[in-house]
């Protein structure tokens, strides 16, 4: 036929190439990390006053933690009036990482103490146990986890004091595209539901929502705009409190610094900066302000080792 010309056979060998292996999908990220780049940028670790971190380096497997925090403390009151008081913190860590065990724990000043195990029984298969124990009565906890690693899925089962039962799954279903699921159960609170997540990247975005049956809708989009500088959007709504939440964040690596920040609808600005000295120093500086409550947050940390 006139005037229709014929596939050239590069662009017949573009279409062979594109044919999809579903039978060799990658293995997606874990079900509670579905949108982790957008939290990188919209909820950095924030804090308020001053923190202090040193690191000491027994052996390659084994070092101590010492940290040090001193900074406000909001009180809980039933008025719109926000009330702090000065108070001041340390924590003793001890640690032992090895490729195939890890083994953490913390104990601070008041008592509390909390410890993690993570051991990789198999390549795929991996336990973890978590407890948080406590001075007050009913208030320690305990977590035990169960991580296997298939081919092109991951599923978790989880469960702990208090009734608390989870399991998820998640899954590629084509090289950009993963769906999941969840349903959890805490019987301390008579409390169930179910979530689905689903998850999209290329080479430059990565869109990703989480939908839960308490009513809950999660949307992020994240844009790499290059190797270091990524932006990012988050749209939440509660369809039980009928509240609506858009953020907007941005992340920037430079060569010794790193760059994160946000807004919000609601009128809160943050920014996390982290400067990275040689012989492991590292200065953190943490600000928040929120100006529809009137709470300015700003904390100045220091990381040896």
């Amino acid at each position: 036929m006139e005037g229709f010309s014929r596939p050239s056979s590069t662009e017949q060998k573009t279409k062979v190439d594109e044919k999809v292996d579903y039978l060799n999908l990658p293995c997606p990220l874990p079900y509670e990390e579905f949108s982790r780049e957008a939290m990188m940028s919209l909820k950095p670790e924030l804090f308020e006053g001053f923190r202090f971190d040193y690191n000491k380096l027994l052996n390659q497997k084994f070092f101590l933690s010492h940290s040090v925090s001193m900074g406000p403390t909001e009180v809980p009151v039933q008025s719109p009036e926000i009330i702090k008081i000065p108070t001041a913190n340390y924590e003793f860590g001890a640690n032992y990482v090895d490729p195939k065990l890890m083994l953490i724990g913390r104990v601070m000043m008041d008592g509390n103490l909390n410890a993690r195990v993570k051991c990789d029984l198999t390549d795929n298969l991996t336990i973890l146990a978590n407890a948080q124990l406590t001075n007050e009565k009913d208030m320690s906890k305990g977590v035990f986890t169960c991580d296997y690693k298939g081919s092109d899925y991951r599923t978790r089962l989880q469960f702990g004091n208090g009734s608390l039962f989870i399991t998820n799954y998640i899954q590629h279903v084509t090289p950009k595209l993963s769906l999941g699921g969840e349903v959890f159960w805490i019987g301390q609170q008579r409390q169930s539901g179910v979530g689905y997540v689903a998850r999209y990247e290329t080479d430059k975005m990565i869109a990703s929502g989480q939908v839960a049956s308490t009513g809950v809708i999660i949307m992020n989009y994240v844009q790499k705009v290059s190797e270091k500088v990524s932006l990012a959007t988050e749209f939440l709504y509660n369809c039980l409190k009928r509240d609506v939440t858009a953020s907007v964040g941005y992340d920037y690596v430079l060569r010794q610094c790193r760059i994160r920040g946000k807004i919000d609808s609601n009128g809160v600005i943050s920014t996390y900066i982290e400067e990275q000295f040689p012989m492991g120093l590292r200065f953190l500086l943490s600000a928040e302000v929120d100006h529809v409550k009137k709470d300015y947050k700003f904390g100045f940390g220091v990381n040896v080792g």
